[in-house]
């Protein structure tokens, strides 16, 4: 594990926000992706192409795929949860797309309006509109299997039924394939567990880790996962987000935290987290009066961090 590179993206753009109850300024994600990106950051979920009236806070979601296209070296990905708003994302140019359905069928139906068999044919519609794309502009499509773990509304999840979602959208024509734990429901041995098995189950398909620290557990989960050879993750500066259709469902790991476990195990990110903090400093200015949690921002870096983090990565 030590020396291994890691790929952590930054979904508070999209999963942060869309738990904010005031529109952000365009202006102000724009400033939160540079500064972040500027921290070493090279993934991000940017917006979210969904109804502008059930989601107003993405109202703006054509010019943000406009206005990151313009920052040099960045993996950009913006949300879908229908064929209609990946039809909007392919036109405004958007190279990464992620569809999220849901392992729950309660869950499903709250956050996409529909069952989540029917949610899999509109993948399936989903993966033909990127098809149909000229191959040099053809967007990478990835599946989010939501509440993977556990729901609110259904309780324990059958890990069966994960396998099958997972290889049914392989078989469709998913790029990669990212379990995720919506509501914070998952523990360590069951996250290694499905994680091997679905590995089992798609073969060399890339496949990242979604986890929500509800109960404390996300960063357990995340080794868990790392354990099963998991090496991207989800993250959001300060712990923004949750899921405004799962009730209970409150915010992913923080970014901070997570880069510093990381680097502290002597995994490799490319993200210098001196700088991350700074950034993570000025999200109190970007939001007022909204909560960010994690860690690391109150603890602070231990003393010569830098130099274990060093000698642990030379081993």
């Amino acid at each position: 594990m030590s020396g291994s590179l890691v790929k952590v993206r930054e979904v508070g753009l999209r999963d942060g926000l869309q738990m904010v109850e005031h529109f952000v300024p365009t202006e102000v994600k724009l400033a939160w992706l540079r500064e972040e990106a500027d921290a070493g950051v090279a993934s991000f979920e940017i917006t979210s192409f969904v109804s502008k009236s059930r989601m107003p806070q993405f109202a703006d979601a054509e010019y943000m795929v406009d206005a990151a296209s313009g920052f040099s070296g960045l993996e950009t990905t913006v949300l879908t949860l229908n064929a209609r708003g990946a039809q909007r994302a392919i036109e405004a140019g958007a190279n990464r797309l992620v569809f999220v359905l849901s392992a729950s069928g309660a869950h499903s139906r709250g956050n996409a309006g529909r069952e989540t068999d029917a949610a899999l044919q509109e993948f399936a519609s989903v993966v033909q509109l990127a098809r149909d794309v000229d191959p040099q502009r053809r967007p990478r499509i990835e599946a989010g299997i939501a509440t993977a773990f556990g729901c609110t509304m259904e309780g324990s999840i059958d890990p069966g039924r994960v396998r099958q979602l997972a290889t049914r959208l392989a078989e469709l024509g998913a790029d990669e394939i990212m379990l995720a734990d919506t509501v914070g429901y998952a523990q360590p041995r069951q996250v290694g567990q499905l994680f091997a098995q679905v590995r089992g189950d798609i073969g060399a398909l890339p496949l990242g880790g979604h986890f929500h620290d509800t109960r404390g557990l996300a960063l357990a989960n995340v080794v868990a996962a790392l354990d099963a050879g998991v090496t991207k993750f989800d993250a959001s500066l300060g712990g923004l987000g949750g899921c405004p259709f799962a009730p209970g469902a409150s915010g992913n790991v923080a970014m901070e935290d997570l880069v510093y476990l990381l680097q502290a195990m002597g995994c490799e990110t490319g993200i210098d987290l001196q700088a991350l903090l700074a950034v993570r400093k000025r999200l109190s200015d970007w939001l007022p009066g909204v909560p960010l949690y994690g860690a690391l921002a109150t603890a602070g870096l231990p003393r010569h961090f830098n130099k274990t983090q060093t000698a642990a990565l030379a081993h």
